[in-house]
């Protein structure tokens, strides 16, 4: 038998993952807020993979108390997620970002191909391949930082320029240009702080309008959209960093 998997909150997008292991052959045990992590790696001191599903608020809680034997094995694949998230808790885990929809009560949905970095990269673009997920698997963590941070530009500029104008993707990029363009030069100066390096602003923009057109009916603002905003503002306001566009729209909201 194959080394189990374990997946670390079975929600709409653990569950997604937890069947493509499934498909695998591979045994998935699910950890569920009623199980000490600690006490199942008692049981299962070296799964295969251990898939951290949980959500971006919880991601550290959860870094901070994953068992020392699963260490080496982690998955994640949060959004708004950066190297430093992972270093402070010296850990290397595999990490993928994650460019498709799971919703409850609808098969998952590829915007584009997901691209994922680490030890267990090809075990996990196995795994979506088998429930029909495509991914991409990089060779080196400088792509996987320009990935995760075009991941971070695509999220914030759609939810944060559509507080204010709505609509979906394909609508905020060809009434909206100008907003959206600067809104998302603001967000990669304030991932370039959290990232401590600069980066290529228009490459990031091109890639997210790639991004863009792999789902123009994308719609732009989520329910998480107002936390996103906040979130931004309290780190630019640790850096000093002025961001108007993004405090326009705090003040409009």
């Amino acid at each position: 038998m194959k080394n189990p998997v374990v997946v670390i909150g079975i929600g709409e997008m653990g569950s997604a993952f937890a069947r493509g292991f499934l498909r695998l052959g591979y045994p998935v045990f699910p950890v569920v807020r009623d199980i000490e992590m600690a006490g199942l790696a008692r049981q299962l001191a070296a799964p295969e993979l251990v898939v951290v599903a949980v959500a971006e608020k919880d991601i550290q809680t959860v870094l901070e108390q994953v068992p020392e034997s699963w260490c080496d094995r982690l998955l994640l694949l949060q959004n708004e997620l950066l190297p430093a998230d992972w270093q402070k808790h010296k850990l290397e885990p595999t990490v993928i970002s994650v460019w498709f929809e799971k919703k409850k009560g609808m098969d998952s949905k590829v915007i584009i191909p997901s691209p994922v970095f680490g030890r267990h990269a090809r075990l996990v673009a196995d795994a979506l391949a088998a429930i029909g997920i495509t991914t991409r698997v990089l060779t080196d963590a400088e792509q996987l930082l320009f990935e995760l941070v075009l991941k971070n530009v695509y999220i914030l500029t759609t939810n944060i320029a559509g507080l204010e104008t709505g609509g979906t993707v394909g609508e905020l990029w060809s009434d909206h240009r100008e907003f959206a363009t600067e809104v998302a030069n603001e967000i990669i100066s304030l991932q370039e702080q959290l990232a401590g390096q600069q980066l290529d602003s228009q490459q990031l923009i091109d890639a997210m309008v790639r991004a863009f057109n792999g789902d123009l009916e994308h719609n732009c603002m989520g329910r998480s959209a107002p936390a996103r905003l906040e979130r931004a503002l309290e780190l630019a306001a640790e850096y000093a960093l002025d961001l108007p566009h993004l405090q326009a729209v705090a003040s409009a909201s």
